[in-house]
């Protein structure tokens, strides 16, 4: 206990501090960032470059950032759901042809956003914390005397059209479309209440208005979720009432970075993609453990079947989310943190190498798909930081 206390007084020594040493709150974060106090919220938006270095520019950076959501939210969202409920454009129609219409804007966002709404219904399905009410739900959107449709309203209400348009005999436009509804229900809130996965799901939404070029890519979820679940259950109440917004600046500049994974044309590229970081992973556990890169390589066991996944979504998807943080604790804190994340890859695998080794393909297969049921987390991270 004494050991622990001495550790936040160390992290509270750094975060004080009038100019950040990033130096000093990497090497601390590394080792896994406390919940106590906020310091892990603090701690991933300053190793997210959110935050900058200079406390005393805070407040204005964060008000400055938080309106500016805000405005995005009531240019891509309010607004043109306020211009859909009262006709406002009368000059145009649904049935409009063209691709750029209003309407026609309407109806592809409503495509996108039918598999983000899919996505984040499912976000962490084995916590409960994703179904629950925010305390902080977006009131332009939920108020009563808003005419303006939650985005899971929009999905369960709307009919979505797709993009094709038919000509009739008589040459007369027709915009043919097909009804598809929302399959998973989940707890219904009511009215007024938000739950925390619509929140995510408003996050995606306007990152991929904002990035028409990459979209929304299945996926993006589950990076998302733990960066606002950090956020929104943060001790500090500034940081939960502000968690939407915080959560998408750190997200869009992760995605930045990681941004080249989710674009399927660069998968087969030679210098940058998840193809050549996938290359990179299997040449590292060459070097890591040559026997175990051999009998992977005798059993005709790709990358692909399985890091694929691990890369992508930074190894969401092969924890329970309190694992996934402290292993994103020591990612954000790795002045280069996606080779270490190969490096964790690496000693997951070199973890149960024993098995690996005796075993045949439909058993390794299995134990590798599942090989967060096989290893310790820090013996995982520790093995990673010798590979590194």
């Amino acid at each position: 206990m004494a050991a622990y206390q001495a550790r936040l007084k160390q992290f509270e020594d750094v975060l004080k501090e009038e100019v950040i040493d990033i130096k000093s709150l990497r090497k601390l974060c590394f080792n896994g960032c406390p919940f106590e106090c906020g310091y892990r919220s603090v701690c991933w938006k300053l190793l997210l470059n959110y935050l900058p270095c200079k406390r005393c520019e805070w407040g204005d950076f964060l008000s400055k950032q938080r309106k500016l959501y805000t405005h995005f939210i009531d240019e891509m969202i309010v607004k043109p759901g306020l211009d859909a409920s009262t006709g406002t454009h009368q000059d145009d129609h649904p049935l409009n042809p063209n691709p750029n219409s209003n309407w026609g804007t309407f109806f592809k966002d409503n495509e996108m956003l039918l598999q983000i709404d899919k996505d984040c219904r499912r976000l962490c399905p084995d916590l409960f914390f994703f179904q629950k009410a925010t305390d902080y739900p977006c009131k332009d959107i939920i108020h009563a005397d808003s005419r303006v449709e939650t985005l899971r309203k929009r999905v369960e209400q709307c009919v979505l059209q797709s993009e094709t348009i038919k000509v009739d005999r008589k040459g007369n436009y027709n915009k043919v479309f097909s009804r598809k509804r929302v399959s998973e229900e989940y707890m219904v809130l009511p009215d007024g209440h938000e739950a925390h996965w619509e929140v995510v799901e408003r996050i995606l939404f306007i990152y991929s208005k904002l990035n028409p070029g990459q979209g929304y890519v299945q996926g993006m979820n589950e990076i998302v979720g733990p960066i606002y679940y950090c956020f929104a259950a943060d001790p500090i109440k500034e940081c939960r009432e502000n968690a939407e917004a915080d959560s998408f600046f750190c997200f869009m500049n992760l995605m930045s970075e990681i941004r080249d994974l989710f674009i399927k044309t660069l998968d087969a590229d030679s210098q940058c993609g998840i193809g050549y970081m996938m290359q990179d992973f299997s040449n590292m556990l060459q070097t890591s453990d040559q026997r175990l890169h051999q009998r992977i390589e005798e059993l005709n066991i790709k990358p692909q079947f399985y890091a694929f996944r691990w890369l992508t979504l930074l190894l969401s998807q092969e924890f329970p989310l309190p694992d996934v943080m402290r292993i994103w604790d020591s990612l954000f804190a790795d002045d280069r943190r996606f080779h270490f994340l190969k490096c964790i890859c690496c000693a997951m695998l070199i973890e149960v190498r024993d098995e690996i080794i005796q075993g045949d393909f439909p058993h390794v297969m299995k134990l590798i798909q599942n090989v967060q049921d096989k290893v310790d987390l820090q013996r995982v991270i520790a093995k990673a930081t010798e590979i590194r």
